[in-house]
């Protein structure tokens, strides 16, 4: 009979222990849930934020090209570099991961620019 006290007292905290684990799996996948809606709203914030931006490097490139400028400002990139490192540090993101992503930034938009000066040489 004391055996089968102990069996049911053990069947019954085994019970409890998966309850327990469910309830804190149900928990950790309502967290994940959450994080990743944070991220997808910042996502997504992140590309109209660019979209904005690139907006205005359209516009410096339109302006360059009509007064014959190069698409490349090699003291105005590493200026913004160096800014974009420190507001990186200040931020505790890791400057050089900024420093990946602006320069990624920098080659399309000279690209763009670039485009959009044989564009403007073709109408000439």
């Amino acid at each position: 009979m004391a055996g089968e006290q102990d069996a049911e007292v053990s069947a019954e905290a085994d019970i409890g222990q998966v309850a327990h684990a469910c309830d804190v799996e149900e928990s950790a996948r309502q967290e994940l849930l959450r994080l990743r809606a944070s991220i997808d709203n910042l996502d997504a914030a992140l590309v109209h934020l660019l979209a904005e931006r690139f907006k205005y490097t359209q516009a410096v490139g339109h302006l360059k090209a009509v007064h014959k400028l190069p698409p490349a400002d090699r003291l105005r990139e590493n200026a913004q570099i160096m800014r974009l490192r420190k507001l990186a540090e200040d931020a505790h993101l890791d400057p050089a991961f900024a420093e990946k992503f602006l320069n990624f930034i920098i080659e399309e938009v000279i690209r763009n620019h670039k485009e959009i000066a044989q564009e403007q040489q073709s109408r000439q």
